[in-house]
């Protein structure tokens, strides 16, 4: 039997036209596999930068946190003088404490009103020594403007002073003095007056007619009041 043509050998070829490439070949399997590979990762690279994106645009940037503004603190004005001086009269007659003046020679400033003018007198509560402070014997409360006239009295606990300013060379404890004449009273004495009238504060020198105005108080518990002035 003679062999058979095969069916390639009556095929017509295909011309040649120049420029034209002939058909593709068929791709193998690796390359597919691989340009799939590619793709999904591709696909996965998007996915991620679009994610990260939505993030960071849901993700709000917070502002540093505000630091408090310092605090400075400004002292108190000191108050007036008038202001801490305790006021006294018939309805308020508290000066001071027993425990307040349980040294000797202490003092504390007040201002006695006068019922009949009105007027806040500058006073002065003095501790006594050797008297008992449960008794009013103990102080001695005066009016610190001299008796006649208009001038400030003093209380003077510098026995220096009382030599160079005083020219009171006998000074050996706290005194009362008028700036003005240079007179001294002294708190541990008493003296007469016209009348028969017994006050405290007799002169060691000087040229004043009397003693200062004197302030009569009352211990009531631990409290020093003021009753009523000459």
């Amino acid at each position: 039997m003679s062999d058979q043509p095969t069916p390639d050998r009556y095929k017509a070829e295909m011309p040649s036209i120049p420029g034209v490439s002939g058909p593709p070949g068929r791709r193998s399997p690796g390359s597919a596999m691989a340009i799939r590979l590619v793709g999904g990762l591709l696909v996965l690279l998007l996915v991620l930068v679009l994610g990260t994106s939505l993030v960071m645009r849901s993700k709000r940037v917070e502002p540093p946190p505000v630091q408090p503004t310092p605090q400075i603190e400004v002292p108190s004005p000191a108050a007036a003088p008038s202001e801490v001086i305790p006021k006294v009269d018939e309805t308020f007659p508290g000066i001071a404490t027993i425990s307040e003046m349980a040294k000797p020679w202490a003092s504390k400033e007040f201002f006695y009103r006068n019922r009949l003018t009105g007027e806040n007198i500058p006073a002065l509560l003095i501790r006594l020594p050797g008297g008992s402070p449960s008794q009013p014997v103990g102080y001695w409360a005066l009016a610190m403007t001299a008796a006649y006239g208009n001038c400030r009295l003093e209380y003077i606990e510098d026995l220096d002073k009382l030599k160079t300013d005083y020219g009171f060379r006998a000074a050996k404890h706290p005194m009362v003095g008028n700036p003005c004449n240079r007179t001294l009273f002294d708190p541990t004495k008493m003296t007469t007056l016209p009348g028969n009238f017994l006050v405290r504060g007799a002169i060691a020198q000087g040229s004043d007619l009397r003693p200062p105005l004197g302030i009569q108080i009352k211990i009531e518990g631990k409290d020093i009041l003021a009753l009523r002035m000459e």
